[in-house]
């Protein structure tokens, strides 16, 4: 298994430190809202990969060895010794038939063979959780599936997903990795801290809050940040909720918010609010963030190292929410990854609406929020 990093810039247009090679079979790409929509760059990347799946989507941040940048794209190509893919699509019309989606994704791709399964979502119009499910229904658990939602840093106004094909929003893209050679490390760490009372959900549907013990969730919100409720939903990034079934609280996972009904007095989450689930507000300190994307990198990379794997490619998905709250300091997050991983796996990564990953303690695929995951795809030759 072989890659080759690249960035693209208006300025410079495609650029590597390595020598392109044009049989690779898959180029991944993540890059701001301004670049993605831009139409430079995709005629170039398909001359310089004609026979690779392109795929990727916008961000809110794009990650790379060399640290995060703010613009332009940023890309790997790979090229696999003994692994084959395939790519699926589906076009979103309406966020309630996420499972549909996510089955219809699921019966394209399975076959015996399937290892794993990367995806990547609109950000707005997809409820993620259901999506997962949907994937999951058709794949088993003993496929590894990870990947995320597309950003648009704080904006919150449109995603877009590419897949073979120039990124559009309402598009949701996943690759099948197939063979006996090639191996999924997944790993998965938030960091974040709860404050003020656990709240039961007494009223939610599907990913949309209404309310916390009988009352208005957004009221709830609105109370803790203050001043900072003027700039919801955005703010409402650096206070996410924890959530989970009474009976399993281990199985926790933390939702984030897209968007705010004022009228409803509602939030709109991410991913799932189940009715009769426990809730709690949380906040994030620096050093315990970096904390948990060392965890994260710490599960993948030991993982990788059971199954006898080096090298390959590590995928890196993390919260705009956790970026927006750590600023300048997000680098810490960042290095706190590279020194966990092997130096012989490149890095690729981008800040999401949603992470896509299996759950630290119950191994299965979840769609998490406010967390560090992180992906190894490599390959073993016997």
């Amino acid at each position: 298994m072989q890659t080759e990093q690249l960035m693209w810039n208006e300025s410079r247009g495609w650029h590597s430190s390595a020598e392109v090679r044009r049989d690779a079979q898959l180029v991944l790409y993540f890059g701001s809202s301004e670049a993605v929509g831009s139409e430079a760059w995709y005629g170039d990347l398909r001359a310089r990969y004609p026979d690779a799946h392109l795929v990727g989507c916008t961000s809110g941040g794009q990650i790379q060895q060399a640290g995060i940048s703010e613009t332009g794209i940023a890309a790997v190509a790979v090229r696999f010794a003994a692994t084959r893919l395939r790519l699926a699509t589906e076009s979103v019309g309406d966020s309630s038939q996420s499972h549909t989606y996510g089955a219809a994704l699921g019966r394209r791709l399975s076959a015996e063979d399937l290892v794993g399964v990367f995806v990547l979502s609109d950000g707005l119009k997809v409820n993620g959780s259901e999506l997962v499910r949907g994937l999951l229904s058709q794949l088993g658990s003993a496929v590894r599936v990870s990947g995320g939602l597309a950003g648009d840093g704080a904006r919150f106004a449109e995603t877009r997903v590419g897949a073979d094909a120039q990124p559009q929003p309402r598009t949701i893209a996943a690759i099948g990795f197939y063979g006996p050679a090639v191996r999924f490390s997944c790993g998965s760490g938030g960091g974040w801290d709860t404050f003020g009372v656990p709240r039961r959900v007494t009223r939610s549907a599907g990913n949309e809050l209404f309310e916390l013990d009988g009352k208005p969730a957004l009221d709830l919100y609105e109370r803790y940040l203050g001043e900072e409720a003027e700039g919801l939903p955005g703010t409402a990034l650096l206070y996410p909720l924890k959530i989970w079934d009474p009976e399993r609280p281990s199985h926790d996972v933390v939702r984030t918010v897209l968007a705010i009904n004022r009228e409803a007095r509602s939030m709109i989450f991410a991913g799932d609010i189940p009715p009769g689930s426990k809730a709690q507000l949380m906040r994030g300190e620096f050093s315990r963030l970096a904390d948990g994307a060392t965890e994260a990198a710490s599960q993948a990379a030991g993982k990788q190292a059971q199954c006898g794997a080096s090298g390959g490619l590590a995928l890196l998905v993390s919260c705009i929410g956790r970026r927006l709250l750590m600023g300048q300091r997000i680098d810490d997050e960042i290095q706190a990854v590279c020194e966990v991983l092997p130096a012989d796996v490149a890095q690729l990564g981008f800040y999401s609406y949603g992470e896509i990953a299996p759950h630290a303690v119950s191994g299965v695929c979840e769609l998490h929020n406010q967390t560090m995951t992180v992906t190894i795809i490599s390959e073993v030759m016997t």
